[in-house]
């Protein structure tokens, strides 16, 4: 599965992204999705990151702060599917797992929930 094109494959995320249910994303305030190749230390062991501050540690936030970033990685998933399906549902678990993360819940949580 690594041939797809970055364009491509940003497009199955928000296609994934829109099939999300509505009480998990509405609550997402001032977060962006993007998509890389990789994660800065170059390893393919990292599907998604979420790079923000969770709301339940949140103190003071408000106007003129930066947005989280809710990050996927191309090739990451790419490397850790073997076909479309299955690159499919590994989007979606990874943008699950990295909204929880928006919402406080830790690995820890997520993984006694199923999606760790």
């Amino acid at each position: 599965m690594e041939d797809m094109t970055a364009e491509e494959f940003e497009k199955l995320v928000i296609d994934e992204l829109d099939l999300l249910p509505d009480d998990m994303v509405e609550g997402l305030e001032n977060v962006v999705f993007v998509t890389e190749d990789r994660p800065e230390d170059g390893t393919l062991d990292t599907l998604g990151l979420y790079d923000g501050v969770a709301l339940t540690e949140r103190g003071e936030y408000g106007f003129g702060e930066l947005p989280d970033r809710i990050v996927l990685y191309r090739e990451s998933l790419l490397a850790f599917c073997e076909n479309l399906d299955e690159l499919k549902h590994e989007i979606h678990v990874t943008l699950v797992h990295e909204i929880a993360h928006f919402y406080g819940i830790d690995d820890r949580e997520l993984h006694a929930l199923g999606w760790g």
